[in-house]
């Protein structure tokens, strides 16, 4: 087992309000055809709601001068209000099918993101944080769309045409309605400036409380070993106050504000009965028109009770899409679309697999480094084993050599191009790193090894299962047999066996094996090591913690604190009596 210092933890970007409000112009944009229809269908429900108020005016007025026809009047706003059921009922269908379809489409870009980010972005961020962002926050993205979004819509059409059709009853009436202005633009504002920091933070400490019980429930048999249950829960307890904290914070944000405008709000149908009726008395206005204003402002009040209950889960959505836009920048940068980035899709394919690495340092953490000027040159079709003691930098170059990390100076290239201008499309095909990580999934036996190969025949899956030492189990089991979670699963060693298994069919230009056969016995481990070298025809760069695996290799290297002290074949550097040397004899016992 390799020793290297664990990478800091970097947790992914977040994208600015003026990234979210671009992206959100950019989806509206693409669907204004459906956007515009879902807007019309609300608009033209909203003016039906607004002829009843006007009617009712008129019963009013009527009455009052002993002329009233109740009839046609009553008939009239019934057409209206069946109208503005059938009109809401398509407008709000209108608005979920454009919800889900602008969900869908963030959804598939979301995967292909996270998929396209490189393992070593992955590892920095945490378990916890790229969790939450594919989960809680999807889910809660989902329900803003879903929900928040098209009611907003819908509650501010019918407030923008309400207040219209005040001022077209009699623009005086206006007035009383703008007495909640001031109170509702100081306390939003006020709100605002607070709210999405909030929200980040508590996303954020959601992301650490996820992470943390991960990894003690993933090493729940090290924590009971060691006794590391009270320091566990100590920590997880922590995260949870962080998190309550974090709540609280946005809860009080909520309690000064909802009540201030839960007031604002009701103070224009206060001062519309007032002032319209003062109105009225003095002859400035029709007693119609006061009623109907009155009607229109208590109408209002749903609408607006509506944009500041959404108010806040917006917010929410807010911040869930400037973590999930924050993964999308990150796998842009990656790709070369970001600002001051390469363009990696213009750098052409390597021809062969020679590996050159010229003077490369690397560090995890400052003043810790890993690897000190390192120079190497790794002929194509070569077999090197990479040896040393624990600690001394092996896996380190491996996943240098491997495109995972990138240097802190110095190069590595494949081909003469260096890794850091391939596409991520190009490493993945060319480069392969192995290690003793797998994965499984649900399907059958066969469908986990077309992964590597889509088009390969029956006979190449029995020669890469041969190849791997896994055809007895794996004949017994059935190429049609459903394998992974909830169906058979797999001991440790089968599944390792699974993806070495790929790696034959793959047969990819370069592969670097870091205990890639830990979980096999070692004389299984030695077939399936002996058959990969026959079987693999391009570069195969071997990490090497048995040391029987650089008595195989056509050359072998020494690294010793970061630096190679040792470089050439398992005889000649026996003969030399240095590092490797001792090595080998230390192993032998």
């Amino acid at each position: 087992m390799t020793n290297t210092a664990a990478p800091p933890a970097e947790p992914l970007p977040v994208a600015s309000p003026k990234e979210v409000r671009a992206h959100a112009r950019r989806t509206m944009l693409r669907h204004r055809g459906p956007l515009a229809r879902s807007l019309a269908l609300h608009a033209l429900a909203c003016i039906s709601a607004l002829i009843a108020p006007q009617l009712l005016g008129r019963i009013v007025e009527g009455a009052a001068h002993g002329t009233v026809k109740v009839a046609p009047v009553a008939l009239a706003i019934c057409v209206a209000v069946v109208l503005q059921a059938v009109l809401t009922r398509f407008a709000r269908l209108a608005s979920l099918r454009l919800g889900e379809t602008v969900l869908a489409e963030m959804r598939e870009e979301f995967v292909d993101r996270v998929l396209s980010l490189p393992t070593h972005t992955v590892e920095r961020a945490g378990t916890g944080e790229l969790v939450t962002r594919t989960t809680r926050d999807v889910e809660v993205l989902a329900f803003t769309v879903q929900r928040a979004v098209p009611d907003t819509l819908v509650a501010g059409t019918t407030v923008a045409l309400t207040i219209g059709a005040i001022c077209l009853t009699d623009p005086l009436l206006v007035l009383p309605c703008l007495i909640a202005v001031p109170v509702l633009w100081l306390s939003t504002r006020w709100y605002l400036r607070r709210a999405r920091a909030g929200y980040l933070r508590s996303s954020s400490s959601y992301a650490q409380l996820t992470d943390h019980l991960s990894e003690t429930v993933a090493g729940a048999r090290t924590v009971e070993a060691l006794g590391l249950q009270e320091r566990r829960r100590r920590r997880t307890n922590t995260d949870i106050s962080a998190s309550h904290r974090a709540e609280l914070h946005t809860l009080n944000l909520r309690s000064v504000y909802l009540p201030i405008a839960d007031t604002a709000y009701m103070l224009p149908v206060a001062a519309t009965l007032v002032i319209g009726g003062w109105m009225y008395i003095e002859g400035l206005v029709t007693l119609a028109a006061a009623t109907a204003a009155t009607l229109y402002v208590q109408q209002v009040i749903g609408p607006v009770d509506t944009l500041l209950f959404w108010m806040d889960e917006i917010q929410v959505g807010g911040a869930s899409m400037a973590r999930i836009l924050g993964v999308q920048t990150a796998a842009a940068v990656v790709h070369g679309s970001g600002k001051n980035s390469i363009d990696k899709t213009q750098r052409p394919a390597p021809h062969d697999g020679e590996i050159e690495v010229r003077g490369v340092h690397f560090a995890y953490r400052k003043q810790q480094a890993s690897l000190r000027g390192i120079d190497l040159r790794i002929r194509p079709g070569e077999r090197l084993a990479v040896v040393g003691p624990s600690g001394a930098g092996k896996s380190t170059l491996g996943r240098l050599v491997a495109g995972i990390d990138n240097p802190g100076s110095g190069s590595v290239a494949l081909g003469g191009v260096p890794l850091s201008e391939l596409s991520s499309d190009a490493l993945r095909r060319d480069v392969i790193l192995v290690t003793q990580e797998y994965h499984l999934f649900r399907g059958t036996l066969a469908d986990n090894l077309l992964i590597a190969r889509p088009d390969a025949e029956p006979a190449d899956l029995e020669r890469a299962l041969r190849a791997v030492a896994a055809w007895e189990w794996a004949s017994a089991l059935g190429l049609s047999h459903e394998i992974g979670s909830g169906a058979t699963e797999l001991t440790p060693a089968q599944a390792q066996q699974v993806a070495l298994a790929r790696l034959v069919l793959l047969n990819p230009p370069v592969v670097v094996f870091d205990e890639a056969t830990a979980l096999l016995d070692p004389q299984t481990a030695r077939t399936v090591e002996r058959a990969l070298a026959q079987l693999l025809s391009g570069t195969v760069v071997s990490i090497a913690h048995r040391l029987q695996t650089a008595h195989d290799a056509d050359r072998v290297v020494v690294l010793e604190d970061g630096r190679i002290v040792e470089s050439g074949p398992h005889r000649e550097l026996i003969d030399r009596d240095g590092s490797y040397a001792q090595l080998w004899k230390s192993w032998h016992g």
